[in-house]
């Protein structure tokens, strides 16, 4: 199986999948706890086998949880990478990232970041985006960064907002870029 890495387009349907994987794999643990339980006859080891099963449910809860609040966002279409990617000599570009917020989950399908900014493009119609992009201004401001924050919630105005853009050379980087990549790619599930 291929390896994706946060920010590479095909990383939410992988990370779906591999998500799912462990869920199965800590469900199918605890039933097995269950089940060995009724072929002991020790009663020290029905209780053992019971107190495994029970704590075998909160690493399975933790991985389970972040899976079923993004299930619904699924990587991106193949056309939009591709006309996406004609724009990655310009940019800085990250794909499927899902950022959560205590309000609101941001699926970025793409995330342009330049010295002036970060553009994010998001699929989500019920998204605040100004409470979204609020949060994310005092994030980066509380990592020392001042970057504007838009985020687009329609694809014909994101990619003309791509096109206005000058390209990432023409501006002076002082490893602001580098650090906002790395720091969206550690915001994301």
């Amino acid at each position: 199986m291929k390896k994706y890495n946060k920010g590479q387009y095909g990383y939410r349907n992988h990370h779906k999948k591999v998500e799912t994987g462990k869920v199965a794999f800590g469900a199918a643990m605890i039933i097995a706890q269950l089940i060995a339980r009724y072929f002991v006859d020790s009663t020290a080891w029905k209780n053992i086998l019971t107190v495994m099963a029970i704590l075998s449910v909160l690493p399975t809860a933790n991985v389970a949880s972040p899976l079923l609040a993004a299930w619904r966002f699924k990587t991106p279409s193949k056309d939009f990478y591709r006309r996406a990617a004609g724009y990655e000599g310009r940019f800085s570009i990250l794909y499927d990232l899902i950022i959560t917020t205590r309000d609101a989950i941001i699926p970025a399908d793409a995330a342009i970041v330049q010295p002036s900014g970060v553009f994010l493009y998001c699929t989500s119609p019920k998204l605040d985006t100004a409470k979204a992009e609020k949060f994310l201004k005092e994030m980066f401001a509380g990592h020392k960064l001042d970057l504007g924050v838009k985020i687009i919630l329609d694809e014909k105005a994101f990619f003309h907002r791509l096109e206005s853009l000058k390209p990432a050379e023409e501006y002076e980087d002082d490893g602001s870029v580098d650090y906002t990549l790395q720091l969206l790619k550690n915001l994301s599930m």
